[in-house]
């Protein structure tokens, strides 16, 4: 039965993402031809004309695309990842050429050059100057293309931040050189590698003794993720690996989950400084500059109350106020922190002060309403 749900789930994604898919055309110099490609925008792109997105690079985008694309738009949708722009380059006919390597150096030449070159000179400056994008680039394969992905990891200033190895082909000193590279990185990298029980026996070999040195790393700036599924064959393990790849690499974006919160609730740390160095991770990581979110909100404040941490509740909702002056949220937090630190007589104002507001979450007119009454029945103002 839940082989009849995974199906679904990716069917259905795939259908959410079918109508917002663009068919493109770019005329490559460096491969001396047209390549096809496959571009989902978010949702609402056109009207969120100042939103700024992550790209993710599907690699294999004639059967990959879909799979990608639709759990994209899933995850984002119910804001587990950021919205994302997905692009699938059409490799049907082109995949041997495209990562080819030297058998020397074990480094693409000749048409895996261009190929390589073509990406980071011709395809993300035209993605670039079209879309609205971030400097946070991922970048998938599968079997050769996710061996061929990696080769980015070896520059001075590699294009992509995240790398999906779905089931990698892995070339002669692949292994040696990921594990230098990933070693010494002095930014964030994410490595998603999988392999299943039933995926290609020589692959699979190869892939676990790649894990096997990749979990010794020690490197803060790592954030590395191993999947060995039980049971799924080389190709089926991609509908598996896609969502855990997704949410490993756009962890920190989540919303504050209950686990979350408990652990920030028995923190000795304030939650607002939580919550204020998780929006700059988010920024920082993958410049995203984005509200706080409604849960947050909630999260941090309900936490600030346990602790009778009062200043930094009032803190929290001159923040929602900045953030959005329209809605009770802010108003809630402040006049709290008042009426708990003796200032009754201005809480109740600001209760008062709040009735025509938006609502928010718990945060209603008949709240407020009752909260203001609360006070002058105690205080007999």
């Amino acid at each position: 039965m839940s082989k009849i749900y995974l199906f679904l789930a990716i069917f259905f994604a795939a259908q959410l993402s079918h109508s917002q898919t663009i068919y493109k055309t770019i005329n490559s110099t460096l491969l001396g031809e047209e390549r096809q490609l496959k571009i989902q925008l978010p949702r609402n792109y056109d009207e969120n004309s100042e939103k700024y997105y992550p790209v993710i690079l599907v690699l294999d985008g004639d059967y990959l695309f879909e799979p990608f694309a639709g759990n994209v738009d899933y995850f984002s949708y119910w804001d587990d990842i950021p919205e994302a722009i997905v692009v699938g380059i059409n490799q049907s006919r082109s995949r041997r050429a495209d990562t080819f390597y030297n058998d020397i150096q074990y480094f693409p030449a000749k048409s895996g050059k261009n190929f390589f070159d073509f990406i980071g000179a011709e395809l993300f400056p035209f993605l670039n100057r079209n879309y609205r994008t971030t400097n946070f680039n991922v970048i998938a394969g599968h079997d050769l293309t996710a061996n061929f992905a990696n080769f980015y990891l070896f520059k001075d200033n590699p294009l992509f931040q995240a790398y999906i190895n779905l089931s990698p082909d892995l070339s002669p000193e692949m292994a040696t050189r990921l594990y230098q590279a990933l070693s010494d990185t002095r930014s964030d990298k994410w490595f998603y590698l999988a392999t299943a029980s039933n995926d290609v026996a020589e692959l699979r070999e190869y892939i676990k003794k790649l894990d096997y040195s990749l979990s010794t790393l020690e490197n803060e700036n790592l954030h590395y993720q191993f999947d060995d599924f039980e049971k799924p064959f080389h190709y089926s393990l991609v509908a598996h690996a896609i969502p855990r790849a997704l949410e490993k690499i756009f962890e920190a974006y989540k919303p504050i989950s209950l686990d979350e919160y408990e652990e920030i609730k028995a923190a000795d740390a304030s939650p607002y400084n939580y919550l204020t160095k998780k929006y700059n991770i988010i920024k920082n990581l993958y410049g995203l500059n984005i509200p706080v979110r409604l849960n947050d909100f909630l999260a941090v404040g309900k936490a600030l109350e346990h602790k009778e941490n009062w200043d930094d509740l009032e803190k929290l909702g001159k923040l929602a106020m900045e953030q959005d002056p329209d809605s009770m949220l802010g108003s809630y937090y402040i006049a709290k922190s008042l009426e708990e630190t003796g200032k009754t007589k201005k809480a109740m104002r600001m209760y008062e002060g709040s009735y025509d507001k938006k609502e928010a979450a718990f945060i209603t007119a008949d709240f407020m309403i009752r909260k203001a009454e609360l006070i002058k029945k105690e205080y007999g103002y």
